[in-house]
């Protein structure tokens, strides 16, 4: 309420000395308790303010760091299916393991992706979910424990998206090298898929599982052979291993792409479900940094280098073309994302956003 200076007389007599007391006037009443009220607030944020140095480490000293990330899954739609990207875990690599460039153009390519230390490069290690309503079809397994604690967690964050190994109807292997078939044993080397059917190309097969050639292979690769025969035993023996030739038809909605050179029979898979797809590539490109700019380079890991380098440019050069979306293995996770050409011979990866999942069905 606001009071008329421009008042009657009259009206004004009404305020006379004896009737200026504040508790006899209901407005001033209520403004004297607001300033104090107010001027008590500012009392307290001064006094908060002059001890606020002491605050963080109060609640430091209470609230401990919380040391786990959050679980490892990241999911997305494709037309009417359902794809969920697994973390396994990361290994470090030496920048020294790639070749077919020189040594300073690899570390300034390391350097522009802020990698300082390339001699431990972490490299992630995913696998791919789909849910077709027909299948739930997993794309490589992990590594279980077979190269140390890091590694192993697909079967940790399988659970927590929301399933189960046991529900795994259908496992495709890119390839056979451990940290992709590893994770189809548990740690007492019992089926971790056990309702599972496993497919694997017949030219991965014949070189990984086949006796002779791993006890003519060089010392220090014949681990690999026998984690490979190790991997798949089991299954072997249960009746669920398909092995498969090129062109043979696997599964609605998924398409064998032959994209050998890692290894023998190495195996992209074209996931396709109302007029989009998803290229999950397997071990196509081991590092981001460095072999988008220059498709080039090769690892130490590839069994035919010239063959690699000449797969992984038809695979960029497919996957930019058609815009489709990609799954990577060794991409830092989710691993999911789109390839755009950059220049003739260079590529730029354009990675998936974190989003909340939208029902399209």
């Amino acid at each position: 309420m606001l009071i008329n200076p421009v008042m009657h007389r009259s009206k004004r007599a009404k305020f006379g000395r004896e009737n200026l007391k504040l508790e006899n006037v209901p407005l001033m009443k209520s403004l004297t308790k607001r300033v104090s009220d107010f001027l008590g607030t500012c009392m307290m944020v001064g006094a908060i303010a002059a001890g606020s140095a002491a605050v963080p480490s109060v609640l430091a000293e209470t609230l401990p760091q919380q040391k786990e990330q959050a679980p490892g899954y990241f999911r997305m739609a494709l037309g009417r299916f359902e794809v969920t990207a697994l973390y396994d875990g990361s290994v470090d690599i030496d920048s020294s393991l790639l070749s077919g460039a020189s040594k300073k153009t690899i570390l300034s390519s390391l350097a522009q992706s802020f990698l300082s230390d390339s001699k431990a490069i972490q490299t992630a290690v995913n696998a791919y979910l789909v849910h077709t309503d027909k299948n739930l079809i997993l794309i490589d397994t992990g590594t279980a424990k077979l190269f140390g604690p890091n590694l192993g967690f697909v079967s940790e964050n399988l659970r927590a998206a929301g399933y189960e190994p046991a529900q795994i109807d259908t496992i495709l292997l890119t390839h056979l090298h451990p940290d992709h078939a590893g994770g189809l044993l548990t740690p007492a080397g019992a089926m971790t898929f056990p309702n599972a059917q496993v497919f694997v190309s017949r030219a991965d097969a014949d070189y990984w599982l086949n006796e002779t050639k791993a006890a003519n292979a060089p010392k220090d690769q014949q681990a690999l052979f026998k984690m490979s025969r190790d991997a798949v035993a089991p299954y072997l023996a249960a009746g669920k291993l398909t092995i498969f030739d090129v062109g043979q038809k696997i599964l609605d909605g998924v398409t064998e792409i032959p994209a050998s050179g890692h290894t023998p029979g190495h195996s992209a898979y074209l996931v396709s479900s109302e007029g989009q797809g998803l290229l999950v590539w397997g071990d196509i490109v081991h590092s981001l940094a460095v072999q988008f700019q220059y498709p080039e380079v090769a690892i130490e890991f590839d069994w035919n280098q010239e063959k690699a380098v000449a797969t992984r440019r038809r695979i960029l050069a497919f996957a930019a073309s058609r815009e489709i979306w990609v799954a990577g293995a060794h991409m830092p996770f989710p691993g999911i994302g789109h390839v755009r050409l950059n220049s003739a011979t260079a590529y730029v990866w354009v990675p998936a956003e974190y989003h909340r999942l939208r029902d399209v069905r």
